[in-house]
């Protein structure tokens, strides 16, 4: 699948994580971006953060509510670097810190409490070590709108292949309310170039609904990344 082919028919996929290798089978690759609606989610940009990012207000003064907004996409810990659309970011380093294995960190948690949307949580994980490379993706989400159910999958990719990688959003498109993502991460090709990819990306967001995305590609052998993050506003 076409990645700017499937953000270009999708206005609204909400918060969305991208991990995968580069076609030349050198790089761990992985991609974030946030969109908005209301003017609260919006007014947010991405800033470096140690060897990871947080989201922070764009103009203090217009922040309305910082929940569910505001924190730490992505964070290192060790060979592991952790990809997500809220604070499990923080549970998930916290617990993985404690020797819990990603799935288990994330059984502490559950869909964002913002009905009626019920917002899924998103969150990836890549280990890169000595030239070996794996990373898994989980959503946790409603029952199909009904909260008193909470629905959990991961998916590991082990070896993963050369120019190829996986996509998973928060929502199937707009509407009210936002339809939750359904189905498996959806299997993307990933360039050989970061800039390039970021450029793609970043052209096939949707242009009133776009507000940040983050891209990092990680030299498999050393450990040693590249970032590149583009604000709406900036």
């Amino acid at each position: 699948m076409i990645l700017s082919e499937e953000l270009k028919n999708n206005s609204y996929p909400g918060r969305g994580i991208v991990i995968g290798k580069s076609k030349c089978g050198k790089y761990a690759v992985t991609a974030y971006f946030i969109m908005g609606r209301s003017e609260n989610s919006r007014n947010r940009v991405f800033v470096e953060d140690g060897e990871g990012i947080r989201t922070q207000a764009f103009d203090p003064s217009k922040l309305t509510d910082p929940h569910l907004i505001i924190y730490a996409p992505v964070r290192v810990l060790g060979n592991k670097t952790i990809v997500t659309n809220g604070d499990q970011t923080d549970t998930i380093y916290e617990l993985m810190n404690q020797q819990l294995t990603f799935e288990q960190s994330l059984r502490t948690r559950e869909f964002e409490d913002d009905a009626p949307n019920y917002t899924p949580r998103i969150s990836g994980i890549m280990k890169v070590e000595g030239g070996n490379y794996s990373y898994a993706m989980s959503i946790l989400k409603s029952n199909n709108g009904n909260p008193d159910s909470c629905l959990r999958f991961t998916y590991s990719y082990k070896n993963p292949i050369a120019g190829e990688g996986h996509f998973i959003h928060t929502y199937m498109g707009d509407g009210s309310p936002l339809p939750s993502f359904k189905g498996e991460p959806k299997e993307v090709v990933i360039d050989q170039d970061i800039d390039s990819f970021t450029k793609t990306i970043w052209s096939s967001l949707n242009e009133d609904n776009k507000v940040s995305l983050f891209v990092r590609y990680i030299d498999i052998e050393t450990g040693k990344y590249e970032t590149r993050i583009i604000n709406k506003n900036n």
